[in-house]
Formats: C-alpha cells, sequence, structure tokens
C-alpha cells in the first residue's frame, strides 16, 4: 500500500523517488544521539484519556496493531477491555455517549471523509452510523443530556452544503432537522441551546458576507440578525443557562481584538460591557459548569495560554492542582456529569506529561500513567518566546529554541512556518522542535502576518499576501537571528507543512541565498492549481479565499509572481518533498508539479508520498520513515 506507483510525466520523469533512494536518505544520519526519531513519533502507550458521565469508568486510546483503538478500565481495576479493533487507521476522536456506549470517528487514508461509529463499553453492539461513501460529517451537539441522539452535520444530498441530522446512536437511524438547500446562500454553521434545539444558522452570501439567523423555537422561522463581512468575527458560543434570547459571543465588531459579549438576538445589540478583553491578543474561549449553570472563566493565549476565572470555585480547583503539579501546565480533560470527579491533564514544552484521576470529594489526587517516561525532560530543549520587528514596523512574535548543552552562538538552523496560514504557532509540546534541537539545530517558529490571536489588522495585514510580506516577515526572522548571532548564515534549512510548505518552497525560489536546503510537507506550490483543487465542501468560501489569497483572474500577475512552481528556475538549493495521496486540502498534483519540473531541469528531488496518508502522515511506520529521511537530509547539508 505504501510501495511508490510509476508515474510517467513530461520529461521521462518519474514519480516518486524509489524506495532505495529514499533508504539511503535515511541511512544519511550518521550522528549518535541519545533519543531515537521513535522517541518523538511513536505511539503514546495510553492517552485521551476520558471519564464516563457517572464517574465509574475511565476510557483511553491506545494501539492495537500499531492503530489507536480505544479500551475501557473501570477506576480501581487494573485490568481494560479493548473496544474497538481498527486496524487501517487511528481512531480520530471519540467521546461518552451516556454511560454505556462511545461515539467515535475515523476517516480512510486521510480522505477526512470522517464517518460515524458508536459500541457499547464492552465491546459489543457496534454500529456504524453513516454508512455512506465519500461524505464528511460535523458533529453539531453530542447532546449530552439525551442518552440515545447526537446532532451531526452531513453533506449527503450535495457535497458543497452539510444539512442537520438526528441520529439514533443505538439503532443507526436518522431524521434530517432542517434543509441547507440554497448553494447561492449556504449555512455554513448551525447552533443548538442547553436542549438540543436548532436555534441559530449562519449564511454565507456573496461568498463574503455573514449572515446571523436566529429563531426563538424550532416551530418558528430563523429571522436575520444581522449581515457582516468575513472579516468581521461574530462567533456565537453558547446561549445563557435559561435558553431565552441571549447568547455568548466571540465578537471584534467595532474593536480590533475579539472580546467575549452577551448578545440579545431579538433585540439585536450588545448587553453591557464585554465580559472580558485582552488588549494584546484575541479573547474567544468561554467556560462554563453545566451543572452549576455559571460561567467559570476565560482561557487565551498570549505567549502560553492563560485563564481569568469568573468563579471563585473554579479558580481555587485550578489554583490547588498548579501547587500539586507544579512546573507543569495543568488542564481539565474530562469530568464526570457531576462534577466531582475529573481527568487531570499535564504538559510542558518539554514533556507529554501525565494523566490523574482528581476525586473533588476526598481530595484524593492518582496519577494514572506518564505519556512519554522515555524522554527525560532534563535532555529537552526548551521554547522560549521571542519577537522582532518586521522591515515595515509590525511587531513579529514567534518562539526560539536552542539545542540543550551547546553554545548559542553560529548554530545551523531550521525556520519552521507554520500551517493554516490562518493559525498561530503557540507554546507547548512540539516533537518537531524537540528531534530537531535534539539533533542539534536551533528552531525558530514565527507568527507571521495574517497569524491568528493577534487581532483582526494584524490577521488582515496578511491578505494577499503569500509570498510577499507574510514571507517577509519570515525572512525577517532569520536576518534577526543571524544579526544576534544565534545562526550560522552557511547552515540555514526551511521546513514546513502546509501553508508552511509554501513558505517553505516560496523561500528557496524568492530568497534563493538565504537557506541551505528545505523541505516541502503537504505545502502548496501554485497557487492556481490550488484554488482549482479545494474540496466541495470549501466552495462556499471560495469568494473569501479569493479575498484573502487572490482572485486567479483579478489577480494573475500578483499570483503567477508569488507561485513558486512557476519559477522553479529560481531554486538552487537542495530540496526533500513529502505527500499524502489522498490529501483533499493540499492535492497531490501541488507536490508532483514542483518535482516534475526541477527533475525536467536535471535536478533531482528525493520524493516521499504515502498513499494511505492525506494531510499529515497518521500512520506510526509512515511518521518514523518521514522524519528519519528528514533527520538524514538536514545532516547531509546542514552538518
Amino acid at each position: 500500500m505504501n510501495q511508490p506507483t510509476t508515474t510517467t510525466l513530461p520529461g521521462n520523469t518519474s514519480l516518486p523517488s524509489s524506495q532505495e533512494a529514499l533508504q539511503a536518505l535515511i541511512d544519511a544520519d550518521k550522528g549518535t544521539y541519545k533519543y531515537s526519531v521513535e522517541d518523538f513519533f511513536k505511539n503514546p502507550e495510553k492517552t485521551g484519556y476520558q471519564l464516563s458521565p457517572d464517574g465509574s469508568y475511565f476510557s483511553f486510546l491506545a494501539p492495537f496493531e500499531r492503530r489507536m483503538n480505544i479500551f475501557i478500565q473501570k477506576i480501581g481495576e487494573t485490568t481494560a477491555t479493548q473496544i474497538t479493533h481498527e486496524t487501517d487507521r487511528n481512531i480520530g476522536g471519540y467521546f461518552w455517549k451516556g454511560n454505556n456506549r462511545i461515539v467515535y470517528v475515523k476517516d480512510s487514508g486521510g480522505d477526512e471523509n470522517f464517518k460515524l461509529f458508536a459500541v457499547d463499553k464492552d465491546g459489543k453492539n457496534a454500529k456504524d452510523l453513516t454508512p455512506f461513501d465519500k461524505i464528511k460529517i460535523e458533529l453539531i451537539d453530542n447532546l449530552k443530556d439525551q442518552d440515545e441522539a447526537i446532532i451531526v452535520g452531513m453533506n449527503k444530498n450535495n457535497p458543497m452544503l452539510f444539512e442537520p441530522y438526528r441520529v439514533n446512536i443505538q439503532t443507526g437511524e436518522y431524521q434530517q432537522i432542517a434543509t441547507n438547500n440554497n448553494p447561492a446562500e449556504p449555512i455554513t454553521q448551525w447552533m443548538t441551546d442547553h436542549e438540543g434545539k436548532l436555534r441559530i444558522a449562519i449564511q454565507m452570501v456573496d461568498g463574503i458576507n455573514q449572515k446571523i439567523n436566529y429563531r426563538a423555537d424550532e416551530a418558528s422561522d430563523f429571522q436575520e440578525v444581522f449581515t457582516t463581512n468575513f472579516k468581521v468575527s461574530f462567533q456565537p458560543l453558547f446561549f445563557e443557562f435559561d435558553n431565552k434570547d441571549i447568547v455568548f459571543v466571540s465578537s471584534n465588531v467595532g474593536r480590533d481584538k475579539t472580546v467575549i459579549i452577551r448578545y440579545d438576538m431579538v433585540k439585536k445589540e450588545e448587553v453591557g460591557e464585554p465580559l472580558f478583553e485582552h488588549s494584546e491578543v484575541d479573547v474567544s474561549q468561554l467556560m462554563y459548569s453545566k451543572k452549576r449553570k455559571v460561567l467559570t472563566g476565560v482561557a487565551y493565549t498570549t505567549w502560553k495560554r492563560q485563564f481569568h476565572f469568573f468563579d471563585k470555585e473554579r479558580e481555587d480547583l485550578q489554583e490547588k492542582l498548579e501547587k500539586r503539579l507544579t512546573g507543569y501546565e495543568v488542564a481539565l480533560a474530562s469530568s464526570s456529569k457531576d462534577e466531582t470527579k475529573y481527568m487531570i491533564r499535564t504538559y510542558s514544552d518539554k514533556s507529554l506529561g501525565a494523566y490523574y484521576f482528581y476525586n473533588k470529594e476526598t481530595d484524593q489526587l492518582d496519577k494514572i500513567i506518564e505519556v512519554g517516561p522515555w524522554i527525560d525532560e532534563k535532555d529537552m530543549a526548551s521554547m522560549k518566546p521571542i519577537q522582532y520587528k518586521s522591515r515595515d514596523g509590525l511587531t513579529i512574535h514567534g518562539y526560539l529554541a536552542q539545542p540543550v548543552g551547546k553554545e548559542e552562538e553560529n548554530l545551523p538552523t531550521v525556520i519552521l512556518p507554520h500551517g493554516g496560514p490562518w493559525h498561530r504557532d503557540g507554546w507547548g509540546y512540539h516533537p518537531e522542535v524537540l528531534l530537531l534541537t535534539n539533533r542539534g539545530y536551533a528552531v525558530l517558529q514565527v507568527n507571521f502576518r495574517g497569524s491568528t490571536g493577534y487581532g483582526r489588522y494584524f490577521w488582515e495585514k496578511g491578505f494577499k499576501q503569500w509570498g510577499q510580506n507574510m514571507q517577509h516577515d519570515i525572512t525577517d526572522g532569520v536576518q534577526w537571528l543571524i544579526n544576534k548571532g544565534i545562526t550560522d548564515p552557511k547552515r540555514i534549512a526551511i521546513y514546513g507543512g502546509s501553508y508552511g510548505g509554501y513558505a517553505t518552497l516560496a523561500g528557496i525560489t524568492f530568497t534563493p541565498d538565504l537557506y541551505t536546503c528545505a523541505i516541502d510537507y503537504v505545502g502548496v506550490s501554485n497557487l492556481f492549481t490550488f484554488m482549482n483543487t479545494i474540496p466541495p465542501y470549501w466552495k462556499p468560501y471560495l469568494e473569501t479565499l479569493y479575498e484573502m489569497v487572490g482572485h486567479p483572474e483579478k489577480d494573475k500577475e500578483m499570483m503567477t509572481a508569488n507561485s513558486p512552481a512557476l519559477h522553479v528556475d529560481k531554486i538552487k538549493v537542495p530540496l526533500f518533498v513529502v505527500q499524502g495521496a489522498n490529501d483533499p486540502r493540499v492535492n497531490i498534483d501541488e507536490a508532483d508539479q514542483i518535482v516534475a519540473s526541477l527533475r525536467n531541469r536535471g535536478i533531482e528531488v528525493p520524493y516521499m508520498v504515502k498513499y494511505d496518508e492525506g494531510h499529515g502522515f497518521q500512520n506510526e511506520e509512515n511518521r518514523f520513515e518521514f522524519y528519519k529521511a528528514m533527520t538524514g537530509f538536514l545532516y547531509t547539508y546542514l552538518q
């Protein structure tokens, strides 16, 4: 399944590289290291712990034939029951549905057409809840207070449009509960109240505006509340606890930074002052106690995750746990329905941390398992927040990790731009960063303009700036490292996935003297073909993409100038290309183009394709092979 097929392209180019050529790359790393690639990328022994609603059992994910499957264990006992036996693909996520049943999702070969399954906690009564081919599902409401049903969106009737269905998790029977049959104004988001009633629908209008629709109950028709441009964020989070007309919303209407507000959907107005706002970053996560029906706090990210609490009980719990688990970030991973028992997860930038079971009534905290005990934190590098000024005066934030025990100067360096690009890097456990620093490289991560979390102005500064100012921000970060003496200017690699893959290709195309070598992982190479191969369920956002990336006709000159595949004559450093054949986001043609064009110029490009993967490698054996080839490639050109 993973063996390359032979594809003949113009110029008698054969794609991808032979297994022998890739093995030679793997063998090229001649260094001696305390930690192997497997140590950073193998499946954890156990992870993904959750509590049953009654707090009597916990579930977890663990490997079975190298794929992550679900196991159930009664609290206080030492043996667990395996309830799923997936062997082709990791389970993509799961949750408890009542005290006896588990619902989980899994795709096929990375195609992201996730299907929905359910199984009893003893492994019996397994059911495929969405037995349809090439259909994608979205969870709308897991209906925690209703044991028999959930609400999902499915693009069953039209691959572009998701319609809501109530699905019986015992029988698999489903009922469509609303329509979404207007491609000109598609509904892109549905939201329920605390009783699971469908009350809010958000539509795309003209591809660039969002219409917020509301109804008081399911017997009424949706009515427009207001329409706003996609650049303005108005994200309903959940209803007030009386289920009437007030909704908590993450919004930047009339502001640069996103704040938490209360909004009256009937009066069509903001109620009172914002519940919380931060001067430097967006705030979009609002926490609450379902049992006590109170707001507990907000979480937001500056250089790392921060909390602001409204509720003393929740604040006291956090402080108590952090004092006992000092030196780690502490998160509530799961809780019983009565909120007396909790699954606690710790982590840091150097450790996958551990899971703990906490009984609030007895104040007992018991460690369940260390997630990655084979890694000694003392050997791992720290992620340090940094900032610098771009050439046009913007403050750019990021992270720098440097090898442990090495002089902090003249280091070989890997630049690691994030994907998205409408995303951001954050502080925490990054196995790629730890692998690279363990191999002796400094690693720079940059939240270039267009990254999310820093306000609307910073985000919009990235519009139609692929290969331009977004890339300049990365380039300026490299120069910042060189000026500080941290980086050896003759030993700089750039590596990224998705948009980070595009930034990698843009870096070696448009600043060909800056980098020594590059690794493109599922990256965009041609802005025109990228737009033409997006999955059908992205089509409602196509006009938005035109605004943010570029229009193939109106911005033809700009898109041509910034498509690396159209300027391969400028590339002069070694490049390694990696791709999943089933990638629905960045079609394999993006990788094929860049490889074929370079090979037709007589330049050999190592090219790894996995035929059971999509937008990034999930299967353990594929991760091992990729990262071994990566370290071999970097060793060849940066040592």
